[in-house]
């Protein structure tokens, strides 16, 4: 028996509940992975907390998953390829990650770099993938500025990475005692708070092509519409009222084109993880039966870094 964590109604995470299950052996284009590590991302808990739709629970939990093939289906091959079982693997975006073993469609499991551990490597692709989109669809260039909002966090980070990579400058916004983490990653930070668009004008004399929000908040929203000249260069993946109101872009997994362009990339950023260009700061792990104080943790909105729950 493996054990999985579902929703058994909404609104709050004593709705939570660990159960019992035994995962269905895989079939034709399905794998069956022992769990070593489960990502953790805003999206788990707004799952449990926001949910509408009574007929989907008890609601599975849980986008991203690290482990071992135990089982593949016959005539498989998974994301990345031939897969034996033992396999060391990651997938998303998968259903019920929050789980000591899942079976999933083999297309969106992919070989783990040997370079991350399970928890590292089962955080990955959530934050990586919306962190491309976003630079995708502010169509970010290399020699130019933008400005993201929220850059000591876990997408904020994803998107410095592969900023970094392009060529591109990033002056991200994030409180003075995380200065440190967005300049690790080549960024140039600047205190949020009042006085915010004076302070990025400072350090972009030149002005600021793109505003990436990974926030939400009204600052974020305004000072990108005071910064950047051409709204359809401003996304954000929290504000979806202010993205309506103000003609700016919001993006998100549910999205059928976020999704599409997020299946796109996952292995190039596994490639990215694999030969050291992307990595994933971890903050801590817990054992998988105390998922409610993990999420939160993650709903305090200072964790440090990722979090993992390990069966």
């Amino acid at each position: 028996m493996a054990q999985h964590w579902v929703a058994t109604r909404y609104g709050d995470l004593d709705g939570l509940e660990l159960q019992e299950v035994t995962p269905p052996a895989p079939g034709p284009g399905e794998v069956t992975i022992e769990v070593r590590a489960a990502g953790m991302n805003p999206a788990d808990y707004k799952r449990v907390l926001q949910g509408q739709d009574p007929s989907a629970l008890p609601a599975p939990v849980g986008f991203e998953v690290a482990g071992v093939l135990t089982a593949v289906g016959e005539g498989t091959e998974i994301g990345s390829g031939t897969a034996r079982v033992g396999d060391e693997v990651l997938a998303f975006r998968i259903s019920g990650g929050y789980a000591s073993a899942v079976t999933v469609p083999a297309r969106d499991v992919f070989a783990k770099p040997a370079e991350l551990g399970f928890a590292e490597a089962a955080n990955l692709l959530l934050v990586g993938t919306t962190a491309a989109e976003m630079l995708d669809v502010v169509r970010a260039q290399g020699g130019e500025t933008i400005l993201l909002h929220g850059a000591s966090g876990a997408v904020g980070v994803s998107v410095l990475q592969q900023a970094r990579r392009h060529g591109v400058r990033v002056i991200g916004t994030a409180s003075p005692e995380s200065f440190d983490v967005v300049r690790r990653f080549d960024g140039i930070p600047v205190a949020y708070g009042p006085g915010l668009v004076d302070r990025v004008r400072a350090a972009a004399p030149g002005g600021v092509a793109a505003g990436l929000d990974a926030v939400g908040t009204d600052e974020a929203i305004d000072a990108s519409l005071a910064l950047v000249p051409d709204r359809a260069r401003i996304v954000t993946i929290a504000a979806a009222g202010r993205a309506q109101s103000d003609g700016i872009r919001m993006i998100g997994g549910a999205m059928p084109e976020s999704a599409a362009f997020r299946d796109r990339v996952r292995a190039d950023l596994v490639a990215l993880a694999a030969g050291g260009d992307l990595v994933v700061p971890m903050a801590r792990t817990f054992p998988l039966a105390d998922a409610r104080a993990a999420l939160d943790l993650l709903r305090s909105g200072h964790p440090g870094g990722k979090l993992a729950l390990l069966p």
